[in-house]
């Protein structure tokens, strides 16, 4: 395996037709405005490759991703870490390559919403998925418009709505997730998968991915400007997301005055 680029919070290796691309943000792998910036880099970097025909995203045992770092939210960076992160969704979603996402532990908000878009998900029985953004008085844009596209609109709703966490294997039972092992099984499962692919013609594979997907990397460009605009224009401007975003901050329960 040759590592193609190691930074501070992301790391690109090669080995053969795969890329790996990990977060490494100890210890929950917060996804803050560098790691995003890396990410776009590495995504980018591997797309170029000719000799590339699958891309396998994935934190660490503690976790895949707790999230977007939260401070991002407040007023004076939430423009810049929404169209940040989006540019990383975005990079992930237009790729001509097979993405599959190998979850262990936490895998929230943000992070849920990396793995979600990606084309195959695998992960352990015992992660802990979810979109708790409601409970801060927030909502997560990428699970807004194309999570009801992977398990239906009510599964969507509750999840999105409640911000309820379910466990890897109720991901899979959903169809958030595509297959689900105990954690020493995790990577066979991922590996297997992978060497299927790389068999396939290339060509083929990123034909057949354009035409098989709900969404493509256009609808979701128009979609994501959307949902961006309703949660900046309307949502941020509200008391109840920016108390929402204090408290965690400040570490006491939010303070709804449902303005």
């Amino acid at each position: 395996m040759m590592k193609v680029n190691t930074s501070s919070r992301v790391e690109v290796s090669v080995a053969g037709a795969v890329a790996c691309i990990q977060l490494k943000n100890p210890p929950l792998n917060i996804i803050d405005i560098p790691m995003m910036e890396e990410l776009v880099v590495g995504l980018r970097g591997v797309e170029a490759r000719d000799d590339v025909a699958a891309i396998v995203l994935k934190g660490s045992e503690r976790a895949f991703s707790a999230g977007v770092d939260i401070p991002a939210h407040l007023p004076k960076s939430i423009d810049e870490m929404l169209r940040k992160f989006h540019h990383v969704i975005a990079a992930i979603v237009s790729s001509s390559k097979i993405t599959i996402a190998e979850v262990r532990g936490a895998c929230l908000g943000g992070g849920a919403e990396l793995a979600m878009v990606c084309d195959f998900v695998y992960t352990t029985r015992d992660a802990s998925w979810g979109f708790p953004e409601i409970k801060l008085g927030c909502y997560p844009p990428v699970a807004a418009i194309g999570l009801a596209a992977l398990v239906g609109q009510k599964r969507a709703a509750e999840l999105i709505l409640t911000g309820r966490q379910i466990s890897g294997d109720e991901a899979m039972a959903i169809g958030l997730a595509t297959g689900a092992a105990n954690s020493d099984g995790l990577s066979e499962l991922v590996q297997d998968s992978v060497a299927r692919v790389i068999e396939l013609s290339p060509v083929a594979l990123r034909i057949a991915k354009k035409a098989c997907y709900a969404w493509d990397a256009v609808r979701f460009e128009q979609e994501l400007s959307r949902v961006e605009d309703i949660y900046l224009n309307e949502l941020m401007k509200t008391e109840d997301a920016q108390e929402g975003v204090r408290a965690w901050m400040e570490k006491r329960t939010p303070r709804w005055s449902g303005r």
